[in-house]
This record gives structure tokens, sequence and C-alpha cells, in this order.
């Protein structure tokens, strides 16, 4: 019967999706390319050729600026420390990834998750895209793993609450933290307590979510009564709040759990924070770490901005929030373009690297997949032949 559809969740209590006569997703799916015309190709060297012109010729020349090309003089061993700091934080990410989206699929092995991973590392770093082509990539590759597309979806909602809430739960604590002046560092209202509002909205919207009932999609579903047009992008929208629902629950049901590899989201921040850290150490004295602690994740909000990986915009928001700190800004500038170095071109190319393995991977998945279904079949054949 096409369009069966079973009734009985996994056992993770998480909703399973429609499946055809053979059992397996209805939709197939093409990999995500990167896509490469000569328009975006020239658009995006134009624009790193004016942001590296930026840096290095109109940047030194700013009041208070005057010793950007001494970041080729920085403490060597502290750069080296830095390196080995981002390679933990991609690790912590890793066990994370398995912990959440691999859970009761151990079969998928190591080189796998980290082919995924950091595939979908260069999606994001190379689409300006607040970090959907590397979500939609990682997404993508489960799905051809052979793991149903709802559950997919399901549990990239729980890894991504997971990732972020450390980021707005840090900006909640420490914000509130340098603003009342628990923590050393002080700052402004607008630079301490106003992320902490922002943070604490956000963390309100995630409960709300939290608490939609678990026939959501049911009930809203009635709103999508019709056959026009209309009627079939309601019915796709209604699926959002009850699929984000499923996920916030995911998430909180594997924290109850207590699994330490769920310590990977905090890996994967706390050791890129401390990245920025060690490059202040390579230039210079570092400001109080409750101010590198702030500033990043203040900085990261330029990953929002339509530039690929953020470029730009995140050392933008980073020395700029160093700055609000009273940190000297020759110093600021020559550890975030440092920590950049580190954090966002030493793993791209290899992003792309691991982008390229993973087309094999999945290739080889896709024969393992069709081998058993070509035997069945031929099986079938040669039985209807004797029973003819």
């Amino acid at each position: 019967m096409a369009g069966k559809e079973r009734d009985d969740p996994d056992r993770d209590g998480e909703p399973s999706l429609p499946l055809d006569p053979e059992g397996q997703p209805t939709a197939a799916e093409e990999m995500p390319r990167i896509r490469v015309t000569r328009r975006r190709a020239v658009g995006f060297a134009l624009f790193i050729v004016a942001a590296v012109a930026f840096l290095y010729l109109v940047l030194p020349n700013l009041p208070g600026v005057g010793a950007v090309h001494e970041i080729e003089h920085g403490d060597k061993w502290w750069i080296a420390v830095g390196v080995l700091l981002e390679t933990l934080s991609f690790a912590g990410y890793v066990v994370l990834f398995r912990a959440v989206l691999l859970r009761g699929r151990e079969s998928l092995g190591w080189a796998a998750s980290y082919e995924i991973t950091m595939a979908g590392v260069a999606a994001t770093r190379l689409f300006a895209a607040a970090g959907a082509g590397g979500v939609a990539l990682t997404a993508w590759a489960l799905r051809r793993s052979g793991m149903e597309p709802r559950l997919v979806a399901c549990r990239m909602v729980a890894f991504m609450v997971l990732l972020y809430v450390v980021y707005a739960g840090s900006l909640l604590i420490d914000g509130i933290g340098l603003g009342t002046g628990l923590f050393p560092g002080g700052g402004s209202f607008a630079i301490t307590i106003v992320p902490a509002i922002v943070a604490s909205v956000l963390f309100a919207i995630v409960g709300a979510v939290a608490l939609l009932p678990g026939d959501a999609e049911r009930r809203l579903g009635r709103w999508a009564t019709g056959s026009g047009r209309l009627a079939h992008w309601v019915a796709r929208a209604v699926t959002v709040p009850a699929l984000g629902a499923s996920g916030v629950r995911t998430a909180v049901g594997l924290l109850r759990s207590r699994d330490p590899r769920l310590l990977g989201a905090v890996a994967w921040w706390g050791f890129d924070i401390s990245v920025l850290w060690a490059m202040f150490h390579a230039f210079g004295s570092p400001p109080s770490f409750t101010v590198i602690w702030m500033a990043y994740f203040v900085g990261m909000l330029g990953n929002l901005l339509p530039l690929p990986g953020g470029l730009g915009g995140v050392e933008g928001g980073m020395i700029g929030s160093l700055a609000a700190f009273g940190v000297e800004l020759n110093l600021a500038v020559l550890a975030v373009l440092a920590y950049r170095a580190i954090s966002f071109w030493l793993p791209t190319p290899l992003g792309v690297v691991a982008y390229l393995q993973l087309r094999r991977t999945v290739s080889h998945w896709r024969e393992e997949q069709s081998a058993p279904a070509a035997t069945d079949h031929s099986g079938s054949t040669r039985a209807a032949g004797v029973l003819g």
C-alpha cells in the first residue's frame, strides 16, 4: 500500500514519516551542491579582495591602529596553542553530533561523522545563510544514510537547541555578571544587560514552543483544508511549530539523560573562545576572560549578516565589543584577526576536502542500499517464473 505511514513513534518519542512500499523514505534527494557560477565566483573573489584590502590597507591607517602587520610577529607558542584549542572545539562538535543525531546508529562510524560535520563547516563558511547551508547538508547526509527525514528534522532541532542554549546562557549569565559588577570587566548597559535581556526572550520563546501539545500539528492542520496553493503553503507551515516542539522536548529529554557527550556543546563554544583568549596572549596582555567571553558572543551575531561565514561582520562585532569594554584597539584587532585566521580560514579547506569525501561515502551508501533491493527483485522474478 503506497504512502503507508507508521503510527508508532520510535523509542525516543520522535515522529516517524510516510514510507514507500519497501520501507524507505518517499523522497529521493540529490546532494546539496556547492554551485559555483561565474557570477558567484567573481563576486566572492571581489569580496575577499575587498576584505583583505580593508584589513591590511585601510584598518592600519585608522586612529589607534598602526600595527596590524605585526600579526606575523605573534608568539608562535600561543598560536600553536590556539590551533590545538580549535581542534578540540571541533572534536567537541563531532562528539555532540554523535550523541544527538546518531543516537542508536552506532554503525555510522567516526570517519563518516567527521566528513558530515566538516562538510557542513564548508557549506556554512562558503554561503551567506547564517549557517543554513551547513544544516541543510548535514540533514541531507543523514537522510541518505537511511534515517527517516522527519526524525532527522526533529533531531536537528534538538541539536541546534543544545548548541545554542550554551550561546544564550552565556549572554544571560555573563551579561548579568558584568552588568551588576559580579564579574570583573565592567561594561555599559548596552553591551551587558541588553544581550542578557535578548537571551531571556530567546529562552522564553523556546519554553513556549516546548509547551505546544503533541497533537499541535493535527489541530493547526485544520486551517490547511482545501486544494489551492494557499492551503498547500499553510499545510507546510503548520508542521514547523509542531516539529520545533518535538525537537525541544527531545533536547530536554537528552539533558535529563545526563549523557556526558552532551558536554560537546560546551566544548565547541568553550575551546573556540579560548582560541581568542590565546591570541590575546600571543600579542599582549589579555583582558578579563569574562570580557572576552561577552565580546565573543556579541561578535558572533555578525554571522547573521548576508556575508560568507560572517566574514567582516564577526570581526567588526568582536573588535567593536572589545573596544566598548575599554580594550586597547590595536591589541583587539590583532587578537581578533589572528583568532579568525585559525577558526575560519584553517578549517575551511579541510571542510572542502570532507565535502568531496562525503560525496563518495554517500555513493557507497546508495550502492549498499540498492543491492538488497535488486536481489529481492531478482528473487521475486525467479520465483514467479517457477510458479508460472
